[in-house]
């Protein structure tokens, strides 16, 4: 069964995840960055994946615009939705927030595959605020403490990466 990755990134991160999924996932996999353009005949494909980066709580305008424009053709297929998030304690309501409930309910996986912190590729006022809620939600979650904005940090979770490849490859 064919199966068409979707996703939408801000910094790499989602793309990064896209990438290692096509790897574990058996028949032909095509990638598409939603930014890039339209997105391919879903007709083609018998599994479409669709992901996106957490910032500011929310995933990308263009993630929720496809899934809202696409809900009845994405009713047929064999849905995975993730989303590539810093903080864990709040995943489950991010991911939960980040897609329609209709296609929450019928996806064959759903998952938050961690998170990357790219502050090379932060603009200075992005690298603030990063640091600000970093702080923050470090009193909730440890491994956010200590975060050194001159250091990129990667917190991606290949176990979550490999379950999910695994429910959609069941699927």
């Amino acid at each position: 069964m064919d199966t068409l990755i979707i996703y939408a990134t801000k910094h790499g991160t989602a793309e990064k995840c896209a990438a290692l999924l096509s790897k574990k996932l058996e028949g032909k996999v095509d990638i598409h960055d939603i930014k890039a353009g339209s997105v391919l005949d879903l007709t083609k494909y018998g599994r479409v994946v669709i992901g996106g980066s957490i910032y500011m709580g929310r995933i990308q305008k263009e993630i929720s615009t496809f899934c809202t424009q696409n809900i009845n053709e994405l009713r047929d297929k064999k849905l995975g939705l993730y989303i590539c998030c810093m903080f864990k304690n709040n995943a489950d309501a991010q991911l939960n927030s980040a897609f329609p409930k209709e296609l929450l309910d019928i996806a064959s996986a759903k998952e938050c595959f961690g998170g990357e912190m790219r502050f090379s590729n932060m603009n200075f006022a992005e690298r603030i605020i990063t640091k600000m809620v970093s702080k923050t939600i470090a009193k909730d979650d440890a491994s956010l403490t200590g975060i050194d904005t001159k250091k990129d940090v990667s917190m991606l979770d290949e176990s979550s990466i490999n379950k999910f490849a695994k429910l959609m490859s069941e699927a």
